[in-house]
């Protein structure tokens, strides 16, 4: 009688196999993963989950009092509460992604030396339990964007943009996805990358147009900034809800293009990786 394995490893297995069959085969593991992420965070902290409020809303307080105040950098005429808000939880998810993925090889590596599963489904974790703590502060961000909505005395005007704004946060899970698995496979052997994540990561915020917008720029700063696929993104998502902000095609397009050019380089350089990435770390 032939015998029958319910799982075969195979080596040498193509730079280009995603095992995207393997991953949906394990999606309960990807699904305890991400309720592990959740749930874990804020164990035994007196205000728990409100935690996802209280970063945001202290971040945005702060930008109104420093650059809104103090710096006078203008917000396209829009309220400082919305301008500031609408870029802090976009910019946040990125974030989130980049420095949880960026960090997989190092945080998990017993578990990598002791139990097979697609190793793709841990950053996959992160962006997935990350887009939990997006949607739970865009619920505060849209509880403000309604009072001034209804309020009437802002120039608000949302339009038909917003049907994108799941295409802008997809965009932002993938850089920060991309990016992240990029990052985890270099620090196996290169631990100083981890330094230079977290200080580029803040050098990065204000090559994003969070606390200033693009209108502001001007010439060849302008022509820079618009180098930054995340720039186009952020400009994007507040000009879907306040119509305030530049959006357009080509920035659209170049975002789209270089996202999927970093997930896919990033996957690749993955995939090398989890081969030997246990005799380096």
């Amino acid at each position: 009688m032939k015998e029958k394995w319910d799982l075969i490893i195979k080596p040498d297995q193509s730079l280009f196999d995603l095992k995207l069959k393997e991953i949906w085969q394990y999606r309960d593991l990807l699904t305890m993963f991400v309720k592990r992420d959740i749930v874990t965070i804020y164990k035994q902290t007196i205000l728990g989950p409100i935690w996802f409020f209280v970063q945001p809303i202290m971040t945005m307080l702060v930008y109104i009092v420093v650059f809104g105040r103090i710096a006078e950098i203008p917000t396209d005429g829009m309220p400082q509460a919305l301008f500031y808000l609408a870029g802090i939880i976009i910019w946040n998810y990125f974030q989130e992604c980049f420095m949880k993925t960026s960090d997989t090889f190092a945080t998990n590596q017993d578990m990598f030396g002791k139990v097979y599963f697609p190793r793709l489904i841990m950053p996959l974790s992160k962006v997935v339990s990350g887009l939990i703590k997006f949607v739970i502060q865009f619920a505060l961000f849209f509880a403000v964007y309604l009072y001034f909505l209804i309020e009437g005395t802002s120039p608000i005007a949302p339009n038909m943009m917003l049907l994108l704004v799941p295409y802008f946060v997809l965009l932002m899970a993938g850089l920060g996805l991309g990016f992240g698995v990029i990052f985890t496979s270099w620090t196996t052997k290169y631990r100083d990358l981890k330094f230079l994540i977290q200080f580029g990561v803040q050098l990065l915020l204000y090559a994003t147009p969070i606390i200033y917008p693009m209108s502001l720029l001007e010439g060849k700063m302008k022509q820079i900034m618009l180098l930054n696929p995340l720039a186009h993104i952020v400009e994007g998502f507040k000009y879907a809800f306040l119509g305030a902000g530049e959006l357009t095609t080509y920035g659209l397009a170049y975002a789209t293009v270089f996202t999927i050019v970093v997930v896919v380089i990033g996957i690749l350089i993955f995939n090398k990786t989890e081969r030997s990435f246990v005799d380096t770390i």
